[in-house]
């Protein structure tokens, strides 16, 4: 049995934290292409956590961000239950927005495979 010690559980995590980082960093580079502009990013609600908050001309966008080996594993990582923590979060932002929850508003997942490509899903909470 191979034993795995603290140092490379801090190892892969760090690599995990940083390759999510680059992977949103190309994202909202993507969007900003498109004309949207990040007003928060890793915003942090009692319910949770949303990867990237943008704002454009329709509204806002709430995206999440997810990296994996492929475009399928990118897209299996986000459940239900994630889902709902997030639409949670969002209805907490958009409480600090002078339209509250009457605010235009989607939810996009942004898949980012190992090469850096992506494929943005608008509207994708029900598609995924």
């Amino acid at each position: 049995m191979v034993k795995h010690d603290r140092s490379d559980r801090v190892r892969r995590g760090y690599l995990n934290h940083r390759t999510g980082e680059a992977a949103e960093d190309r994202i909202a580079s993507a969007y900003g292409e498109q004309g949207f502009a990040v007003i928060h990013r890793r915003w942090r609600g009692a319910a949770g956590e949303i990867d990237l908050i943008l704002r454009g001309p329709d509204g806002l966008i709430f995206a999440e961000v997810k990296q994996s080996r492929d475009f399928a594993h990118a897209a299996a990582s986000l459940g239900p239950k994630q889902m709902q923590r997030i639409y949670s979060a969002a209805e907490e932002f958009l409480a600090t927005e002078p339209s509250g929850q009457n605010s235009e508003a989607r939810f996009d997942v942004a898949l980012v495979d190992t090469m850096g490509r992506f494929q943005i899903i608008e509207n994708a909470f029900g598609q995924v």
